[in-house]
């Protein structure tokens, strides 16, 4: 806690402040119901289906889940301390307006999506960050977060990045096994992480020197959790584990549309199927893992922070392809991009005003497939630029240890 006193009380804030709106908040608005994101009790749903080992049903109504298993997967403590209290686990409803089980449910997953404000501040230190800028670091990243977790209860995304951070992390210390682990503890959290790993893997392939020593002990120790927890999901109900994630049903009606809606295979009751534009946008991934192939072949900048700009720029392939889009979707990019503009407080300071600025224009309602998705699009690409120009470090401050052999960067992360 001492290490990590700033994403600390950045997660701290965060959840008192959530909580507080969410509740009592209401009542100063002239509403009487409670204002919670809805899709936190499907999955708690999931959550409670898993921790009876009911795991067929885990892609069943009124589950609605479309992630891997490990989405469901965080959220089983808090549904086993929910069990032996007797909290029910009834959604919001007109003759339910405030389900009690929110006030565990809602400090649990904001408390687990702030693991991403840890990981970026470990990285942070990794960076030089002065305390300054670590603070900052925390306070932006808390104002990020919150559209994941307190507005839309989809903690997974979070912790998903957390762990892949932890990994870049790992990896930047030269310690592959680690890394693999944690990045397929990320893939099975959630998906969205598999647009990072071209990039990973070709740091991966760096670090060995060109050579193709340790990648396949990585790419299956990385691969193996996510397919995992598929097989047993699949074997137990191939059906429906099958649907849910080959389909990937999103609603144009409910969220953003956006240019690529009227492209999207069409599915019953008004949903589009999401699962094209995801593929396109993996298949551009692919050639983010190229491109950083040939900018570490070229380049003698220092390693880590342009890993972190290949994996913020590959994360944002998401919202750019994405058929139907929903604020939370651009969390991932905008938190990454801010550990990057670390180096400078200059560009963190503007880096943070932008992904504040994206966030919550993110929550406006949208009018049509283009204005929307433009802007917020426009909001990403201007907020990798800003992170991605930050120079060195200070005078003064420690270099990186992506710039010092891995034996001596463990040490100083000791």
């Amino acid at each position: 806690m001492r290490i990590r006193i700033y994403p600390a009380l950045a997660a701290a804030g965060v959840i008192a402040i959530a909580m507080f709106n969410t509740t009592v908040g209401v009542y100063y608005q002239g509403k009487t119901a409670w204002a919670l994101p809805d899709d936190l009790w499907a999955t708690m749903v999931a959550a409670q289906r898993l921790l009876h080992l009911h795991v067929s049903g885990l892609y069943t109504p009124p589950t609605g889940l479309i992630s891997f298993p490990g989405t469901a997967l965080i959220l089983v403590p808090v549904v086993a301390l929910m069990d032996a209290a007797g909290i029910s686990l009834h959604a919001q409803s007109a003759s339910n307006p405030h389900p009690v089980s929110w006030l565990l449910a809602g400090p649990y997953e904001i408390a687990i999506s702030c693991l991403a404000l840890c990981a970026a501040d470990a990285l942070a230190i990794r960076l030089g960050a002065s305390r300054v800028r670590r603070a900052l670091l925390a306070l932006a990243g808390a104002a990020a977060v919150w559209s994941v977790s307190a507005r839309w209860g989809h903690p997974e995304d979070a912790v998903a990045v957390g762990l892949l951070l932890y990994g870049v992390l790992a990896l930047d210390d030269g310690r592959r096994t680690r890394a693999a682990w944690l990045t397929g503890a990320a893939l099975l959290v959630q998906p969205l992480v598999v647009l990072a790993l071209p990039v990973i893997v070709v740091a991966v392939w760096a670090g060995g020197e060109g050579r193709l020593r340790g990648l396949p002990g990585f790419c299956v120790r990385a691969a193996l959790p996510a397919a995992a927890g598929v097989g047993i999901a699949a074997a137990a109900n191939w059906h429906a584990t099958f649907t849910a994630l080959t389909d990937q049903p999103n609603y144009p009606a409910i969220d953003h549309r956006t240019p690529w809606t009227s492209l999207s295979p069409h599915m019953a009751g008004g949903a589009v199927a999401a699962g094209p534009g995801r593929l396109a946008a993996i298949g551009c991934a692919c050639a983010c893992g190229v491109g950083y192939a040939f900018w570490r072949r070229r380049s003698r900048a220092d390693a880590l922070p342009w890993l972190l700009w290949w994996v913020a720029l590959s994360l944002a392939l998401r919202c750019v392809f994405e058929s139907v889009m929903v604020s939370y979707y651009l969390w991932p990019t905008l938190q990454v991009s801010l550990i990057v503009s670390t180096r400078r407080l200059s560009r963190l300071i503007v880096t943070g005003a932008l992904t504040t600025a994206v966030t919550f224009g993110s929550q406006t309602q949208s009018q049509g497939p283009w204005l929307w998705w433009s802007l917020m699009t426009a909001g990403l690409a201007a907020t990798l630029a800003c992170a991605g120009t930050a120079g060195p470090p200070a005078r003064g401050q420690p270099p990186s240890p992506g710039q010092v052999p891995a034996t001596v960067s463990g040490s100083l992360e000791s």
